[in-house]
Order: structure tokens, then sequence, then C-alpha cells
């Protein structure tokens, strides 16, 4: 039997991740074969249920994708699975800004006709906790509220408090995890420290075991449901001529959405992975440069000659170049780091990079204005930003995009480089012509910087 439930918290996130990595282990050790998946545009997250359960998470957007890819690609990555877990964003309802709840979790477990598990952080509530649930139980009827995860309880007193509250309001204890027990994972300016650069992540496994037997099975594993068969692949694409593009995957440039990656291997691309901060730099017809923490690392990266060498000369070769949000910031004459250092870098665009202490955030609608290797002028495409540096000065010379009232992205011949991240799903074009441009060489050198 196939079987789907979703994690999503009230308001707070507090405890969201580590219950949802604590029941893929769970399920994982207990010899059932889960695919687990996230809400909306995150990168650090999955890298997490990727190590718990061996096999790559998916996300589910709406908005960076539509409504249909989202219901597709879901019973697509389950099919041959034993199940499903997918890990929410941000509270139940909160979505794309201006469009009510739309591209929430609720949005999302509507679309895939999921069963929603509210996880509530206890440590500084009582009773008036019913009063919290109820609305989230009759704010939308079509949302299924199958049960409350208690996290972070302070006591056994507190305990019956908050049970009371819960069944109060017609819903079930799923389980109970008292603050003592409750695991906090390392966190930094973008979220999660990711799980590659944590070194005690074997004993955080153990915690996530021990977790795990805070939670009611018996309440839990019934109300997993049955998931349909798909009725249509996630792509019809043609194949194209066979490519090589080089992925840069390391604790520097690791965020990548695996649908993109599946999408290049639909159209005929051999992916091979390298590390920048091995100082690797393999001869492919094409590359992506990811997003990551450049910003974290310069220190070792500024010492990789064969990667900032392969990689200038792979562009002035014109070997196309897809770089986002990290992979730009290094591309740059410098990066400041957030102590002030200063680090040389690719010099391929005339800017320097520095972190700050503001974030940018949020899903964007673009227009391109110059076209690059991936995309074409005019096109209107969906993405999102979020990251803590500037680049200066700020207006590219040959934007790729405007949004916002404002240009960004840098393009020059081979060159697409840009804090927006994109989901190309819906948007195969990209990924399209990102492959065919890899045929497409010019002869001679791009002039630089841009």
């Amino acid at each position: 039997m196939q079987m789907a439930i979703l994690i999503a918290a009230p308001a707070s996130a507090t405890g969201k991740t580590t219950i949802t990595l604590a029941i893929l282990a769970f399920l994982q050790k207990h010899g059932l074969h889960i695919r687990s998946f996230k809400v909306g545009p995150d990168y650090i997250d999955p890298m997490f249920h990727r190590e718990v359960t061996g096999s790559p998470c998916i996300n589910l957007d709406p908005f960076l994708t539509d409504e249909d890819y989202v219901r597709r690609t879901f019973a697509h990555h389950c099919q041959d699975k034993d199940g499903a877990v997918i890990e929410g964003v941000m509270g139940l309802f909160d979505g794309q800004a201006g469009r009510a709840d739309f591209a929430s979790t609720a949005h999302v477990s509507r679309l895939i006709d999921a069963t929603v598990v509210l996880v509530v952080d206890g440590s500084r509530t009582g009773y008036s906790m019913a009063a919290l649930l109820h609305g989230f139980r009759y704010f939308d009827p079509r949302v299924q509220i199958g049960g409350v995860i208690l996290n972070r309880v302070n006591s056994e007193r507190h305990r019956d408090i908050l049970v009371g509250a819960v069944e109060s309001v017609g819903l079930s204890v799923l389980g109970v995890i008292p603050r003592t027990e409750a695991i906090t994972l390392g966190d930094r300016h973008l979220g999660l420290v990711p799980v590659g650069e944590l070194t005690n992540f074997h004993s955080v496994r153990q915690q996530l075991a021990h977790l795990a037997e805070h939670l009611d099975w018996s309440k839990l594993l019934p109300m997993l449901r049955v998931i349909p068969a798909p009725a249509s692949p996630r792509w019809q694409v043609a194949a194209l001529p066979t490519a090589v593009i080089g992925v840069a995957w390391d604790r520097a440039f690791n965020f990548y959405y695996q649908d993109n990656l599946e999408l290049l291997q639909e159209l005929g691309a051999q992916l091979r992975f390298f590390s920048p901060l091995a100082d690797e730099w393999p001869e492919c017809d094409g590359y992506l440069l990811g997003g990551g923490f450049p910003e974290l690392f310069a220190a070792t990266l500024v010492e990789q000659s064969n990667f900032f060498g392969g990689l200038r000369r792979s562009v002035q070769q014109g070997r196309p170049l897809y770089a986002e949000c990290g992979g730009l910031m290094v591309l740059g004459k410098t990066l400041q780091t957030f102590d002030g250092q200063h680090f040389a870098m690719a010099g391929l665009l005339g800017t320097h990079c520095r972190m700050e202490e503001r974030s940018v955030l949020g899903y964007r609608e673009a227009t391109v204005v110059h076209a690059s290797c991936a995309v074409v002028a005019g096109e209107n495409l969906r993405g999102h930003e979020f990251h803590r540096s500037r680049l200066e000065p700020a207006t590219p010379t040959h934007p790729l995009y405007c949004f916002d009232d404002r240009q960004e992205g840098w393009t020059s011949g081979c060159l697409h480089a840009s804090y927006l991240h994109l989901h190309w799903g819906t948007q195969i074009s990209v990924a399209r012509r990102f492959m065919g441009s890899t045929h497409l060489y010019p002869s001679g050198t791009i002039p630089l910087p841009v």
C-alpha cells in the first residue's frame, strides 16, 4: 500500500524539520521505501531528507511550476514507493504574498489530497492552544488535518493541559515530544546548516530514532493514504544531441532542484559532478554553477587556480555557463565576507560582491531583457530569490531580467548569471535552450569583464 502524509506547522516552524526527519527515519528503518518532498523553494531541508532516505527529495511549488505539474510530479515520484512524506513550508496557510494561501502548505495539501499533521510548539502555551487549533481546523474545510504532534512540552502536567486542548477541538494527539529531548539543528543566515557540513550527523540520526519513539504510530500509520497512479508523464520532450554538463557540487555549491537535473538528462545530458573546493574543473560542453555558500569557503576557493582558470577559459571559449546566486557571487572581481575580508574571484564580471545583514527573499515574475545561453528576450519566467549578498555596481550593463521595477542578472555571449533561482519543470525552454547552446560555441573569445 502506498502512503502519504504532510508535516506542517501552524504558524511557527519550530521542530517541523526534525520531526519530519524522525518520521522518515522510522519508516526507512522498518523497511518502507519512502519518497520525500518539500513544499516551496528550498534546497537545504531536502539535503537532510536525502541523507536519511538515500533518495533525492523533490520540491513541490505551484508558483515556480503550476498546479497540474505539482500533481503530476508528485504522482510520478511516488511510483514504486511504499509511501511519501511531505514537509511543509512556513505556516500552514503562508504562501505567495498578496495571493492569500497560494503556494502554501495548505494549497499543496489540497492539490495532492494529503493528510496534514500539525507540529505545534507547546513550550510557551497552555489551554489557549485549543482556540488556535480550532481556527486551523475549520479555517479551510478542504484541508484534511489528521492530528497534532506536540513539540517542546515542559512537563507531565503541561502535557495533560495540551492534550486536553487538542482533544477539545476533536483532533488526535499523534505524539508528545518532551522539551528536554527536542532536537535543535544548527542554523545560520540562510536557514539550517547543510547536512554535509555536520560532523555529528551520526549522533543526530540516533537522536531522530529516539524522537520517533515519542510518536503514536498506531494512529500515524493507519492515516497514511493511498497515492493514485499518474495520469500523464511530467514531460514529453525529444532528446537533443548528447552533451556533457558539468555540475558543481560540494559544500560551497549544492543548490539544485532535482527535477532540473532530471530534465537535463531527459533532454540527453550526461551529468558530471565536480568540486570547486577540490580545485576541479572537468572538460565539459556546458556548466551549472549553482547556489550555496561560497562566502563561507572563500579562503579555500581563492587558492583553487585550476577551478578559476578552467572557469575563465571555458567562458572565453564560449562554453555555456549557467550560474545562479552563489555561482554568480564568485564571477565578479572580489567577494567580501561577513567579517570584512576581501577575496579575489574569477573576474568575469566587473562587479564586487559584498555580504550584508539584510536578506533578499521572495517569489519573482521576471521578463527577460537580454538573451543568454538559457533564456530568450521577451520571455516571462517565474523564479525565487534568497540571498544575503549584493553586487556593486548593482545594475548590470546587459541585464538578464526586469522585475519589481529593477534590472538584475548578467549576460554576455555564453554566460547566464543571476540571483534568480529557476525551477525548469514547466519552463522547459530554459533547459532546452541551455542544452542546445552547448553545440553552438562561438569561435574566438568573449570580451570580458561585462
